[in-house]
This record gives structure tokens, C-alpha cells and sequence, in this order.
């Protein structure tokens, strides 16, 4: 039931994000159902690309990283995504008084919206299966334009706040997002340290 929200969110976004409001579903639920299946996309795909694929450098050269390599990396990532997916709800919940959200508030919203929300970059994941840099950098991009539209959408109507909040509500979002990914960067780099680094092979 969870995951047809994802089609909806691309063929009509505002009526699916009110079903998304009286849904209410259970964070546990809602994780178990719908982030933990979307968000293993893309870890699944980079470690099928990465270690049997592979991408070329320079003069045809081919480059992979060792099975093993591969997924630690592609686990490491998991982990990633469904800590910053949770990180942004938080932060959704904790500014929503902020921006006038309603009395009716329901904790589960702020990580609802941040689950529907992130779903083009979790269906993103499968242009990984290409591993082509500008061509990843793009499908990403695209998808976290339309990703930040679905949740400056979706704040008045989840969040029951007014539409003209939603734009600086979203930018503080945005920026939260950013710390986010900035932080797990350098917690990957901080892993990489103990054993934990991409180790390459020519394939």
C-alpha cells in the first residue's frame, strides 16, 4: 500500500500527499515498508555496477572495486540514507512550529514528508546500474529538483501550514539536508580510516 504513494507522486503529487495526511502510518511501519525497500535501490545498484561493471578511465582503461570493497561501500550508504532520512524528518517535526504548522500536528508527518519526499533520489538509484559519471550527476540532480518540489509541495498540505511559508520553510530544509549529506561524507571519510576505503582493481 505503502509504495503506491511512489507512483502517485510523480502522476498527481497534491492529491496523494492529502491521502499521505490521513494515512498516518506508523514511523515503523512507514521505515520497514516503504524507506528500507526505496532505499536499497541505489546501494544495490552501485555494488552490482562497482565491482562487475566497472567504469572507465582515461584510455579505455577499466576500473572496479573489489567485491568486497564494493560492499562495504554500497552498506555504508544504506546506512547513510536511512539515517539522513530520519534526520530530516526530525528536523521537519522540530521546525514545523516554527512555520505556523497546525495544533493537529502528528509526529509521523515530519518523517512521512521526508520519506515521500526523498523518493525520486531512492528510484534514482537505478541510473547507477550506467556507472557514468555525468550521467549519474545528472539523473541525481534532476531528481533532487523534483525531490525539493514534492516537498515544498507537500509542506502546506502534510504540515498544514500556509503556502507562503513553504518557501523558507523548504530552504531551511534544504540547508538541514545539506549539513546532512556533508556530515555523512565525512563520516565516510572518517570509516575510510580504519579499513574501510574503496580498494580499486583493473578489470
Amino acid at each position: 500500500m505503502l509504495l503506491n504513494h511512489a507512483f502517485g507522486l510523480f502522476t498527481h503529487p497534491n492529491s496523494e500527499w492529502a491521502e499521505i495526511r490521513k494515512e498516518h502510518a506508523p514511523p515503523r511501519r512507514l521505515y520497514v515498508a516503504y524507506v528500507l525497500v526505496l532505499a536499497a535501490i541505489a546501494p544495490v545498484c552501485a555494488y552490482i555496477s562497482t565491482a562487475h561493471f566497472g567504469w572507465t578511465v582515461g584510455n579505455d582503461r577499466l576500473i572496479k572495486l573489489t567485491e568486497i570493497s564494493a560492499l562495504q561501500m554500497s552498506v555504508l550508504t544504506y546506512l547513510a540514507m536511512l539515517i539522513g532520512v530520519f534526520a530530516l524528518g526530525y528536523a521537519i517535526n522540530w521546525m514545523a512550529k516554527t512555520y505556523g504548522a497546525n495544533e493537529e500536528l502528528v509526529p509521523s508527518n515530519g518523517l512521512a514528508l521526508a520519506s515521500y519526499s526523498c523518493t525520486p533520489l531512492f528510484l534514482a538509484g537505478f541510473a547507477l546500474l550506467y556507472p557514468v559519471p555525468w550521467f549519474n550527476a545528472i539523473v541525481f540532480l534532476a531528481a533532487a529538483a523534483y525531490g525539493a518540489k514534492l516537498m515544498y509541495d507537500g509542506l502546506p498540505i502534510v504540515m498544514g501550514i500556509h503556502r507562503s511559508r513553504a518557501v523558507m520553510y523548504v530552504g531551511a530544509l534544504l540547508t538541514v539536508a545539506l549539513v546532512i549529506l556533508v556530515s555523512t561524507r565525512v563520516g565516510s571519510v572518517i570509516l575510510w580510516n580504519y579499513g574501510f576505503g574503496p580498494v580499486f582493481i583493473e578489470g
